[in-house]
């Protein structure tokens, strides 16, 4: 078999610039292997495998994760491991030695507690809910709500009170003495680190305690606490137009608020058809959609002084709501606050003279593109007058460090052709930033995180993790340890328990068994990558290969998509048996593709979505494919078959009507197909504002006359993430088309693929439509 490519080439992805389209794919069969077509009798065992391959896949895979329980010594935890049948075992670890042991005698601990407490305890499956080691010999512990203190020398037992810091009879912590306080940071050292802060605080009473800020008949008044006059500082408020958001200085001085303009968000509507009682009943909330007005903000100062309102030269404030305010330490004349245009393409702090209401901008940053806001990262440094900020503005997610005071750029902390995907701490003492990052390593998955140290000053590097897997840690409370845990979907996760100072390793804890799972004659997925629309950039992915199939023969693939550019979507940690194995034991290859389009690559990478989401990075996805069809020639790409949920269903709806040539079937769960429809902050921050023409060229809606193949489309009739009209139209189309279709709306049912009964429904639908074959009759129990 061939396929074959007419691609526009213009400029690259991998080296940072927006990259094209494929043109379409016509299919050729070379013939070279049959296609795997089963009998209907071949066909139900097949069904009948994974069912039961689906019931009994359960714990077949042990040890995959350490849950670090670490003692107030910060120096040793423990952390228990569940083994085969369920049996537990209790593990204790001392960093600072370095030794590992079981955490006591199980036989003798079961067989103490069981004489004190009159029952009887299987000392294979202790259920202890927490466990403190006073020194190597000596521990309390809680078991069945009851806490006990044993003598590990001599196995002598005696019921106990709860320790300091957790209540008796439901373990449940105050705070972590000696509990299970895993990655929590020194607040005195780290800051915590969070998204952007965006939520505005409101005050009433003054800090200094001295006077109530407040909202009467839409205008601001302030009064003190003791009695006296209070001052109006507005006139111009009304109840439908009010003033609000009060928020006072540090120093008591000033208020700063806003007029603001309410927009109530329009009514979307659904009908519960299936509710109590003989009539449906309709459900209606505000939802707002791209286009749509939102409220607006105009910023004051009031101050109680001269009893007067100063106006900040500012423009209102349309997007986001009111702003968070950062007061300069030591000098309140001065605030900082951030703001994103609506449209998602400038982002500013701005700083305000309070006396004048002057404003000026900080950090400008556009682009002619987008910038990701829900991603912004900035932290405040009040002592030093600095702020960090993540920005990708030279074309990678990178770390600056920033003046304050001056807005200048004091240093670009992280640079080069990689990504920062996380900020776990900022040292503010040591002037040191940990994070996390992808792509750093040649020769890896550019995909797989990594753990590094690094100074303020772009200096100082520490790698904190090791090996070619994607990696996941966690600090001691004190941060002189953590633990790393890694895998691949290829390869079992490893837990090792590594000195933070240098990333060196102290042993490993754990390698999780698999033995069982393999022992089924499953395989683990592979990791596969070629070359996307540009000839240049690797193009990332998983596949999953049914157990018993026959090389010589040619099987359907089926993509799981979701192009979402939120994120990127193909696993990269050992995930075990879900669904995309399940579905492959019917007899299909099945894949996970990130095109482009998709986040944490380059801006380029991600730029190609940008009022383009039809695209989904279906070039990248179908090269990625004929890639993988010309490596293994048991690869069909004669029949594809796609399905997805969310962005995934617009998706997989998309791929029959934007690429036909290509794909033959679709399952399409509660897609957005209309950009339109869809909520606001969501789509204008990848289709822009305001709403253009490219919005209904892009719409499944719209494009629904140009149908070829087998299509499924399932909605949830209460979905409150999508609305459900945005597939009720697609169906409208449809019909309006005169096109052949199938459809399942869900009673009662959310946003969801459909659940147990549509994933049912999807896998007969691609079993009829690429396999030929008819699927069980269900409502005969042929199974």
């Amino acid at each position: 078999m061939l396929l074959l490519a007419a691609i526009s080439l213009t400029t690259h992805a991998q080296s940072g610039t927006q990259s094209a389209r494929i043109q379409p794919v016509r299919k050729i069969s070379s013939g070279a292997l049959p296609q795997y077509k089963p009998t209907r009798d071949e066909m139900l065992v097949r069904y009948r495998q994974a069912a039961l391959l689906d019931s009994t896949i359960r714990n077949k895979v042990l040890k995959t994760n350490v849950q670090a329980n670490w003692q107030a010594d910060g120096e040793s935890f423990w952390y228990r491991n569940t083994l085969k049948d369920s049996v537990l075992e209790y593990i204790y670890v001392n960093a600072a030695k370095g030794t590992k042991q079981k955490a006591f005698d199980h036989a003798k601990l079961a067989q103490a507690v069981g004489k004190a407490a009159g029952k009887t305890y299987d000392a294979s499956r202790l259920r202890i809910t927490n466990l403190i080691f006073e020194n190597a010999n000596l521990i309390t512990f809680q078991m069945d709500r009851q806490w006990w203190k044993c003598d590990l020398t001599t196995y002598e037992i005696t019921s106990v009170s709860a320790p300091e810091g957790f209540r008796d009879n439901d373990g449940e912590r105050r705070f972590g003495a000696g509990g299970g306080n895993r990655g929590a940071v020194n607040q005195n050292e780290f800051g915590s680190m969070t998204r952007r802060a965006r939520a505005f605080r409101s005050d009433s009473l003054s800090p200094d305690k001295q006077w109530v800020a407040f909202i009467k008949n839409g205008n601001v008044f302030a009064k003190p606490v003791s009695d006296g006059e209070e001052i109006q500082f507005t006139t111009d408020g009304t109840i439908e137009k009010p003033y609000g958001q009060l928020a006072w200085s540090p120093d008591s001085k000033n208020i700063v608020g806003y007029h603001i303009n309410p927009v109530k968000d329009k009514q979307v509507h659904y009908i519960l058809t299936s509710a109590s009682g003989t009539r449906g009943e309709l459900r209606s909330r505000g939802y707002a959609q791209p286009g749509d007005e939102n409220t607006s903000y105009e910023m004051f100062i009031f101050n109680l002084a001269d009893k007067k309102q100063t106006r900040v030269d500012i423009d209102i404030i349309d997007f986001s709501g009111a702003p968070l305010l950062h007061w300069r330490k030591g000098d309140n004349n001065y605030f900082t606050f951030e703001t994103v245009d609506r449209g998602h393409q400038r982002f500013r702090i701005i700083e305000v003279n309070v006396p004048s209401g002057k404003a000026r901008e900080i950090v400008d940053e556009k682009t002619n593109t987008f910038i990701f806001e829900q991603r912004i990262f900035t932290y405040y440094m009040p002592d030093t007058h600095e702020i960090v900020w993540v920005t990708e503005k030279d074309g990678w997610r990178h770390i600056y460090l920033v003046d304050e005071l001056t807005g200048k750029e004091k240093v670009q902390v992280t640079k080069g052709n990689w990504v920062v995907r996380e900020i776990d701490s900022i040292d503010q003492k040591k002037r040191e930033i940990w994070f996390q990052a992808s792509g750093m390593n040649a020769g890896e998955d550019p995909y797989f995180v990594h753990y590094y140290r690094i100074g303020f000053d772009g200096k100082n590097l520490v790698k904190l993790t090791e090996g070619n897997a994607n990696h996941r840690a966690s600090f001691s409370p004190n941060r002189k340890y953590f633990i790393d845990n890694y895998s691949r979907v290829d390869m079992a996760p490893v837990m090792e328990l590594k000195i933070t100072e240098d990333g060196s390793k102290i042993m490993e804890l754990e390698k999780a068994d698999v033995s069982a799972y393999l022992a089924t004659g499953l395989k683990l997925p592979e990791v596969f990558h070629a070359k996307g629309r540009d000839g240049v950039t690797d193009i990332w992915g998983v596949v999953f290969r049914p157990r018993n199939f026959d090389s010589k023969k040619r099987y359907p693939i089926i993509e799981q998509i979701y192009a979402g550019p939120q994120g990127s979507f193909v696993p990269k940690s050992f995930v075990g048996y879900g669904e995309t194995q399940s579905l492959a034991e019917l007899g299909f290859i099945v894949v996970q593709i990130d095109g482009m389009g998709t986040y944490n690559r380059s801006k380029a990478f991600h730029d190609v979505c940008w009022k383009n989401l039809a695209d989904a990075g279906f070039p990248d996805r179908i090269l990625w494919m004929k890639a993988l069809a010309a490596k293994y020639p048991y690869v069909d790409t004669t029949r594809v078959g796609v399905y997805g949920t969310s962005a995934g269903g617009q998706n997989s709806a998309g791929a029959l009507l934007f690429h036909p040539e290509f794909y033959d079937a679709a399952v399409s769960a509660c897609g957005c197909h209309d950009n339109r429809v869809d909520k606001q902050w969501w789509n204008e921050q990848w289709m822009g504002y305001p709403v253009g023409k490219h919005y209904d060229e892009q719409s499944n809606i719209t494009n629904a006359y140009k149908l070829q193949g087998d299509l499924l489309l399932i909605v949830g009739e209460a979905d409150e993430n999508v609305p459900p009209e945005s597939t009720y139209r697609v169906v409208d189309a449809l019909i309006k088309a005169g096109k052949s279709f199938e459809f399942l709306s869900v009673p009662g049912m959310g946003h969801s693929d459909g659940g147990p009964y549509g994933r049912k429904k999807k896998r007969d639908f691609f079993v009829k439509s690429l396999l030929g074959v008819d699927p069980p009759k269900r409502n005969t129990n042929e199974l």
